[in-house]
């Protein structure tokens, strides 16, 4: 992999932590690896092997494909909803509902304007 390809990977594996307000530290013990490990992979100095790829990827919830920089297929938006829901709980994923309604009622009604 080039320097450019591990630094681009790195920056994405960064925006990812810090989205999802995660610490150096609390990745690396959720790898099983120091920190300095996250913090040199982050910043393309360090490789980081498929297997560490798939852990972040999950740990992100994020795609490996995504991840590596490969840009995203036409996925249909029934495929992103049941993956974001994936984990919520049964009272969030019924308050996600309601919101869904409400915005497909918002909609209807706009139309009819």
């Amino acid at each position: 992999m080039a320097d450019d390809d591990r630094e681009a990977l790195g920056l994405r594996l960064k925006e990812a932590r810090d989205y999802l307000g995660l610490s150096q530290d609390e990745v690396a013990a959720a790898m099983n690896v120091s920190r300095s490990a996250i913090s040199l992979a982050e910043s393309g100095k360090r490789r980081v092997d498929s297997i560490e790829l798939k852990k972040l990827a999950k740990i992100y919830h994020k795609s490996i494909s995504v991840l590596a920089g490969e840009k995203p297929t036409d996925v249909p938006m029934s495929d992103h909803l049941a993956r974001a829901v994936t984990g919520l709980t049964e009272n969030d994923q019924n308050e996600l509902l309601e919101f869904a309604r409400f915005l497909k009622i918002r909609a209807e009604s706009r139309r009819d304007d």
